[in-house]
């Protein structure tokens, strides 16, 4: 009798492990649709179907020995986004399913605020599908707007040591600084396949635009920075963070993102307030603006001596398109009042005659108000723990905090310019900020290793 009670109980399953495990079949799922369409719409040659489905057994077989080096793979995977899903998106579907098999999907260190967030705003992604005009558009976005939001919450999860830190850090920086050199080379030199990774004279390397190419370099920018000055989580010498610095400088600078110079520079003001306030700012203060002006005097000749001075003037200046980009925010405002609950998720090229280009007015559009409140619920939620990681000087394990605020204040602000729900470092900076939010609660708890 008493083996039975035993039986029934280890049956019992608590809510949080019915959610975890709910969210990470339709993650799943919703990846596999996605590639399903898209192979629909652009067979793929059986041999390299193959070649997907091997490397894809060749990474659970790595999850399984070398949890962390799957991780670090993924991670190191993302600056190549040609097409959706990319490379690190089936790497991580693998972490995270290995993750949730395993037990080492941890949704108890992840705020509840943000869960609640998350759930509430899948579920308007799923009311608003109702009035969709493209239902397999609509399948397809939301189900890449449902994986993000489960890879962040997962990786909130994930990153509980320095250790792991490191893994994140190293690995993003690593993308960023190769993509930054394969981007710029490919602008400068001519060589076997340089015309791939340029588009119109700028760079994007492995991205499918110049205009998500550069942001995704900023982080990395800004995390480099901060090393330089106060050395955590990079092993690397001084000498190489700085190179590394130059290089996603120029890279952020030949991708001619007007959007993504906004990024920066806002990013690296903030950085500059944060570490000026800290005990020792005056020091800090003095030693940034030393490696700003060692950085600009080597990003200037880089750009005289490639003659791109005549493009980032022009770029500089007022596009033909800018209206077309306001012309966007009247059109989301028109659909909000057609569409009270929304046009469904990634309709707004279907209702619209232009692209959203903007993050809150393709929200306001495809999810209503309600989607709207949500999600600016949502990355408000950050930035108030992103600043008060860095008024406490509450670090990531080690990843920066004063970088983190100046990326997440630069993403939220590019937003405004360019649709960027569906960034894959738009959702891991957040999710490196709710885990710095949360190791004061968790301080107690025993780390995985």
């Amino acid at each position: 009798m008493n083996g039975e009670a035993l039986g029934r109980r280890r049956l019992v399953l608590a809510p949080r492990d019915v959610l975890l495990g709910v969210a990470s079949a339709l993650a799943a799922f919703g990846l596999a649709l996605v590639l399903s369409v898209a192979l629909a719409q652009h067979p793929l040659p059986l041999g390299l179907v193959f070649l997907a489905g091997a490397a894809l057994v060749g990474t659970l077989a790595l999850a399984l020995a070398h949890y962390d080096a799957a991780v670090g793979l993924g991670v190191a995977l993302l600056g190549v986004v040609v097409v959706d899903p990319a490379p690190a998106d089936l790497v991580f579907v693998v972490v995270i399913a290995v993750a949730a098999a395993s037990g080492r999907f941890d949704l108890d260190r992840v705020p509840k605020t943000v869960i609640v967030a998350v759930v509430v705003f899948a579920a308007l992604n799923l009311v608003s599908s109702v009035e969709v005009i493209d239902p397999a558009r609509a399948a397809g976005f939301f189900s890449i707007t449902l994986y993000l939001a489960v890879l962040a919450l997962w990786l909130t999860g994930y990153v509980v040591s320095p250790r792991r830190a490191r893994v994140i850090a190293r690995g993003y920086v690593f993308a960023a600084v190769t993509s930054a050199l394969l981007g710029s080379l490919a602008l400068l030199l001519a060589f076997p396949g340089a015309s791939l990774l340029i588009e119109d004279g700028r760079a994007r390397a492995f991205f499918q635009d110049p205009n998500v190419f550069g942001p995704f370099l900023v982080p990395a920018a800004l995390i480099l920075v901060e090393e330089l000055l106060a050395p955590r989580v990079l092993r690397a010498s001084r000498f190489m963070k700085a190179i590394g610095l130059v290089a996603v400088t120029l890279g952020v600078l030949f991708s001619f993102s007007r959007g993504a110079w906004l990024n920066l520079a806002l990013g690296v003001v903030v950085v500059f307030v944060v570490l000026s306030l800290r005990r020792g700012g005056a020091r800090r203060a003095l030693a940034f603006l030393g490696v700003g002006l060692c950085v600009a005097a080597l990003v200037g000749g880089a750009v005289a001596v490639s003659g791109s001075s005549g493009l980032l003037v022009e770029r500089a200046r007022p596009q033909s398109y800018d209206a077309e980009r306001f012309g966007a925010q009247a059109a989301g405002l028109d659909a909000a009042e057609k569409y009270p609950l929304g046009a469904g998720p990634g309709q707004f090229e279907q209702i619209a005659p232009i692209s959203a280009h903007s993050t809150y007015v393709r929200v306001l559009a495809e999810q209503g108000l309600a989607g709207l409140v949500t999600l600016a619920a949502l990355l408000i939620f950050t930035l108030g723990a992103a600043v008060r990681n860095a008024l406490l000087g509450r670090d990531t394990y080690g990843i920066g905090s004063a970088a983190l605020l100046g990326a997440w204040c630069g993403i939220l602000a590019n937003s405004f310019f360019v649709d960027t729900l569906h960034w894959r470092h738009l959702w891991l900076v957040a999710a490196l900020i709710w885990a710095g939010s949360m190791r004061r609660r968790t301080a107690g708890r025993t780390r995985p290793a």
